[in-house]
């Protein structure tokens, strides 16, 4: 997937050889490719989703692949290391495993592309898989949607996902149930910097609100929760980023899983 330094120089001199020698190629070696792949690596000190801790506070791997269409149809496949408290199921007071496991897997497909002067749709459909998972089926669907566009030096954005009744997402009576997520983003770039700063708000309803599963505090079986964030990430040099963020949750706050918390992450792009 990576190409060394020497490589590359040699693969764009005979490139460069071949087009001087058949000029009349010129114009098909420089079209644009039909399709594009992306990817990238990171290393965060927690992974945060939708404000909640599924890394138990702890670091976590992460990284993905995107395939994309110059129609706007794209899939992508997306993985993160968890740290998922396990589940006493026979009341033993052993662990008999975790439900979510050591690993989440999404696997997504979509298309983007502006409807309209200035606005960008983004729109598909996400599946979370948990390979590792040993208590019950975790894995669950999510459509979702967004609309973006810039408003001066921001870049707004709005969006929704929807996860209907299904057995991955039950309640805490065992039935199936549904969730609701709809939230904002906020990015503006420091003109003369490689800096941007962002801002996010969500608002969640359904079984995967900040404190559904916060069992023994007073919001417990609470289906609707808030979840925020404020940061900065910047480029370092090549393919190589870095982000800072103040990550929280309405509701109450568990160590290492809904507390408040600043969550730092390296990326590397390709």
């Amino acid at each position: 997937m990576f190409m060394s330094v020497r490589g590359a120089f040699a693969a764009t001199l005979l490139a460069s050889s071949a087009i001087a020698a058949t000029p009349a190629f010129a114009d098909e070696a420089d079209a644009p490719s039909e399709v594009t792949v992306t990817g990238n690596v990171a290393l965060t000190s927690d992974y945060r989703f939708r404000g909640v801790s599924l890394s138990g506070g702890d670091l976590a791997v992460q990284g993905g692949i995107t395939v994309s269409h110059k129609s706007g149809f794209y899939a992508s496949i997306w993985s993160s290391s968890l740290h998922s408290s396990e589940v006493d199921v026979d009341g033993d007071g052993v662990g008999d495993g975790s439900v979510y496991g050591d690993q989440e897997l999404d696997l997504i497909g979509g298309w983007t592309g502006e409807v309209t002067s200035g606005l960008t749709l983004d729109a598909g459909l996400l599946y979370y898989v948990y390979p590792s998972g040993k208590i019950g089926d975790a894995n669950y669907w999510e459509p979702y949607a967004s609309i973006s566009g810039q408003v001066g030096p921001a870049k707004l954005k709005l969006g929704l996902a929807y996860d209907w009744k299904q057995k991955g997402l039950l309640d805490n009576n065992g039935s199936k149930s549904d969730n609701l997520y709809v939230y904002g983003n906020v990015d503006v770039a420091i003109p003369n910097t490689p800096v941007t700063v962002s801002g996010h708000l969500g608002y969640t309803d359904g079984v995967l609100s900040p404190c559904y599963y916060c069992t023994g505090t007073r919001t417990f079986n609470d289906k609707t929760g808030i979840d925020y964030s404020i940061g900065a990430s910047m480029t370092l040099f090549g393919p190589l980023s870095a982000s800072i963020s103040y990550v929280g949750v309405s509701g109450v706050s568990v160590d290492s899983y809904t507390d408040d918390t600043v969550v730092g992450t390296l990326t590397a792009s390709f």
